[in-house]
């Protein structure tokens, strides 16, 4: 297109001349060869279910596998089964002493067993000057890889990053064989894991002569105002090598470039000056990219580039963590690696959702939990502004459940550290590392020593960042001196023991690594409005007053008054921003219910209560006035029925049909009372309520009203985006809700739906948010969930339109159109 482009200019200003040099130069570089090659390996894959026999062997006939798309998660479409994984255990991390039968603790989806992957590839630039590295961002679980029909090589840990150098093995010029054998073994995770290659795989084509897979690690040791030092360590392959790093700002333009060509250890090493930088941080999250050329006697052998953030990251006693010399609070959330009813498969506009509801939301920070985070993820909140901390294990030799990591531990633990500190270093993001999340090591010298070899890791491969542990059992790490090793003591829950915890460890600070942990479904209430602890009732759901918890946890105000009175609490780790699937405490021994009642926002992305509650402390940029519950109770007329309010404002004043139930003020009498405004004595009679909020001089700022709905009438459909891309990936969220003949929703509406989809797109997956549902997500058709649920549309490969029918009975039926451009 850009030749297309250059011919019409230059034809139409009469210089030919010109025209035909640079269609020559535009010739000559295309008959080169590029110096990389990265292939994806995304299409024709070849799947099966089950061990085969020689499946490894190049003339097997797997014509008769399913054919899918790689990243792909072979369980997420079920059955969900309870004698799935059914693990009869006593969970010590909730305080269980007797061992009960857990049926939806992993999901209840068919993950175990053995899975096997093929597909064909071609490397045409192929030579005895090239090395080919064949990459895995992931592989669920204990991949062993087979080219050509050998084996060269395995790995266990299916979080990790990996890759093995594959040239010996590749046949030029003709189709080479590549086999995956997968195995997930019961008793293996505390969570849904997944299952497949639900990660990206690629093969890369390089001159032997070359810059080294994650070999590059850039950091920013000093900056000022007018000028940032960046120090660049390249490590490389070859002889008489001689590299050019160039510096490009966010536009493109180039602002500093360095030539070096002394080597030491088959690394270069350059300070570069930049001018006037541009800060990364969460509200400005400016990206630099680093180019880098390598040249053997003045002839390009290989050329990559990676983005960057200037940024200055401080933690100290006392006085917290600081970026950019402004001290930070941690406004983070804790997420799993699934997403929901798409499963573990990665997809980038499924994340990137995530993000900007969470960035609405006012969250400034994520941990991967309990797991290495993908690559996706990591550029996303390099983009959008989200401080990280990237997590490694959540089992080290001691195990806690029989077949977790504590196998691999002795053997893995070095190298599954040192990949993912290598392939994600040079992420501005990533402000901190955790080398584990509540091992049963805390207890005893040994596991102290265990915390300090983790961590004398991390600080090998990259010097510029602490390490955490998510630690569980205070006491224990106080004893055994196991806190006392850390960078950053990181505390899971126990708010009761913060204070001791701070006066106990050296560090003079305290990180809420995993907090609150309060339980709550989406548009359901419970009444007497109380706080409980492991609250069970008869349909498996729990109250969205947010107020019942679970035995180890605490409700969100508790954690928001160490945070905003403590200046030596650098911030916390919600538990979660996302419901998961699999832990359904405080249901994990009930049938059916099959994911995680956690979420700030429920599995389908749709935002419970919580949200609001954290979006009114979080986010001091946009207005927050929610309350809750809805206005629909018949049989509960006379009845009390308490009406919360989670507002940006400290007081307000409601309204029930015109009536004044009286001001509400924010206060310290209890840490519900400073973050919410409550009024207990409400009794229901169906019509109107009203809030109206008051800004800090007494004057009314805003006001919302909610109404009894009638009986459900109309479907309603909303997109996160109208336009998505026409690349066969992304994804058109389409939020579907019921309301009455005059507009009001209908928040108890349990309608089965049906949908159709035409054109360029397809029905990719539902999903309502109820963790009791066992409808299959793939289905298209599904239930109401309080009177929403939630349609995914994936784009084909070409531009056009996709056209949504959702329809229901007794329902007028409704129509969505999404477009998709190139």
């Amino acid at each position: 297109m850009k030749t297309i482009e250059t011919f019409n200019k230059n034809i139409n200003k009469g210089n030919m001349l010109f025209f035909m040099l640079g269609f020559l130069l535009t010739l000559s570089l295309f008959g080169q060869h590029p110096v990389r090659d990265i292939l994806t390996l995304e299409k024709n894959w070849k799947f099966i279910k089950g061990d085969v026999a020689n499946a490894q062997q190049i003339a097997f006939n797997d014509s008769k596998w399913e054919t899918v798309t790689v990243p792909h998660d072979w369980a997420i479409k079920g059955p969900f089964d309870k004698e799935i994984d059914k693990q009869t255990v006593a969970i010590v991390q909730n305080g269980e002493k007797v061992a009960t039968e857990k049926t939806g603790r992993t999901g209840a989806l068919p993950y175990i067993g053995v899975g096997w992957y093929r597909n064909t590839f071609s490397l045409p630039n192929f030579s005895e000057e090239k090395k080919v590295i064949l990459l895995f961002e992931g592989a669920m679980s204990e991949p062993e890889i087979f080219i050509n029909g050998k084996k060269i090589g395995s790995w266990n840990y299916g979080y990790s990053y990996f890759y093995f150098d594959i040239t010996e093995h590749i046949s030029s010029n003709q189709q080479n064989t590549l086999a995956v054998k997968l195995t997930n073994v019961g008793l293996s995770s505390r969570w849904y894991p997944g299952a497949g290659l639900y990660r990206n795989v690629r093969v890369i084509v390089k001159n032997k002569a070359s810059i080294n897979q994650w070999g590059t690690f850039i950091t920013t040791p000093l900056i000022t105002e007018h000028l940032a030092k960046v120090n660049v360590k390249t490590k490389v392959s070859g002889k008489q090598l001689k590299l050019v790093t160039t510096i490009k700002d966010a536009k493109g333009k180039t602002v500093a470039t360095d030539t070096v060509e002394t080597i030491f250890d088959n690394e270069f090493e350059q300070n570069i000056a930049v001018k006037n930088p541009n800060l990364w941080s969460p509200e400005t999250p400016y990206l630099y990219t680093a180019s880098f050329q390598l040249y053997a006697e003045n002839i390009l052998k290989d050329e990559t580039e990676t983005r960057f953030g200037i940024r200055d990251i401080k933690y100290e006693a006392e006085k917290g963590f600081s970026l950019n010399g402004k001290i930070t609070k941690f406004k983070g959330v804790c997420l799993h690696h699934d997403l929901g009813p798409i499963g573990t498969a990665i997809n980038k506009s499924a994340l990137r959702r995530q993000l900007r509801i969470l960035k609405d939301m006012g969250a400034n920070a994520i941990r991967s939990s309990h797991n290495m985070p993908s690559l996706e993820q990591l550029e996303l909140c390099d983009e959008m502004g989200f401080l990280f901390l990237a997590e490694s294990f959540d089992e080290w030799a001691k195990p806690k459940i029989e077949n977790g990591y504590h196998r691999f531990f002795e053997t893995d633990a070095e190298k599954d550290i040192v990949n993912l500190v290598h392939a994600t270093r040079n992420h501005p993001s990533i402000v901190m590392w955790s080398s584990g999340n509540e091992v049963p090591d805390q207890w005893g010298s040994q596991g102290a020593k265990r915390a300090k070899w983790l961590q004398d890791i991390f600080h090998r491969e990259d010097p510029t960042r602490p390490v955490t542990v998510g630690m569980d059992q205070v006491k224990a790490t106080m004893a055994s001196g196991f806190g006392a090793v850390l960078d950053i003591p990181g505390l899971n829950y126990r708010v009761h023991l913060y204070e001791e915890a701070y006066e106990a460890f050296p560090q003079g600070l305290i990180l809420g690594s995993e907090t609150a942990s309060t339980v709550s479904s989406r548009g359901i209430y419970k009444f007497p409005v109380e706080e409980f602890k492991m609250k069970q009732y008869d349909d498996f759901q729990s109250s969205s007053y947010d107020l019942e918890a679970c035995s180890w946890s605490n409700i969100p105000d508790e954690d928001f008054v160490l945070q905003d009175d403590k200046p030596w609490v650098i911030g916390e780790f919600v538990w979660t921003g996302f419901d998961y699937l699999g832990e359904p405490t405080p249901y994990d021994t009930k049938w059916p219910s099959r994911s995680s009642y956690f979420g700030i926002n429920d599995l389908a992305g749709l935002p419970k209560d919580r949200y609001y509650l954290y979006r009114s402390r979080w986010n001091t940029k946009d207005e927050t006035l929610h309350i809750l519950p809805h206005w629909n109770w018949e049989g509960r007329e006379g009845e009390v029925t308490p009406v919360f309010v989670y507002t940006s404002y400290n007081s307000a004043e409601l309204f029930v049909n015109g009536k004044s139930m009286g001001i509400q003020k924010k206060n310290k009498s209890t840490a519900k009372h400073r973050y919410r405004l409550m009024w207990m004595d409400v009794t229901y009679e169906p019509g109107t309520i009203k809030v109206v909020a008051f800004d800090d001089e007494g004057n009314p700022a805003a006001e919302k009203e909610i109404h009894t709905a009638g009986k459900p009438y109309q479907l309603i459909l909303e997109s996160d985006r109208t336009v998505i891309k026409a690349n066969g990936k992304d994804l058109a969220f389409v939020t579907v809700s019921v309301v009455d003949r005059n507009g009001v929703p209908c928040p108890t509406a349990t309608h089965q739906l049906k949908f159709k989809v035409k054109g360029e797109g397809a029905f990719r997956a539902a999903c309502n948010g109820d963790a009791t549902s066992l409808e299959p997500f793939h289905v298209p058709t599904m239930k109401l969930f309080s009177g929403k649920l939630v349609v995914l549309l994936q784009s084909s490969s070409k531009a056009g339109k996709i056209n949504l029918t959702v329809s229901g009975n007794g329902l007028k039926t409704e129509k969505i159109i999404i477009q998709t451009k190139i």
